[in-house]
């Protein structure tokens, strides 16, 4: 679990300097839904969020790669999209704060935010691989086992 979390945590130094915005192509047309099932023991509201972040390198694991796009979910079973990716395969990790005050781009998380990544066998990423005009739907499934120091 050590190794998951080490891995999981190198992403979010990067993710710190990200800015938001579109770093795709509007003229693809590859859509991912991602179904959040987080079983911890935090509550997931309108103050609460899941932070979902979009990588187009399994790099991120090791804090080599920044995120392509984010999107956040007010909901422990909720669902985002992310319309009009333009490469192939990507990869997702989560992030929740249980003190609401994250916002994905002000730095690390805090400690004690709860950590995420779709994956078969963690620490490992799954590539999600999305062919043009397709939508893939994807779950990711986390509780408070992995978090930040």
């Amino acid at each position: 679990m050590t190794k998951y979390f080490c891995l999981v945590a190198g992403f979010l130094v990067l993710a710190a300097g990200w800015q938001p915005g579109r770093a795709q192509n509007k003229t693809a047309s590859r859509t991912l839904k991602v179904k959040l099932n987080y079983t911890g023991s935090g509550t997931v509201d309108a103050k609460h969020k899941i932070q979902v972040f979009l990588f187009d390198s399994p790099d991120f694991s090791q804090g080599n790669a920044m995120p392509i796009a984010m999107e956040m979910a007010s909901a422990k079973n909720g669902t985002v999209t992310f319309p009009e990716i333009s490469k192939s395969p990507v990869y997702v990790a989560t992030v929740y704060d249980p003190s609401g005050q994250y916002d994905g781009q002000s730095g690390p998380p805090p400690s004690g935010s709860s950590l995420g990544m779709y994956s078969k066998q963690p620490p490992q990423p799954d590539p999600i691989n999305i062919d043009e005009g397709k939508t893939v739907e994807i779950e990711v499934a986390f509780d408070d086992s992995a978090k930040m120091p």
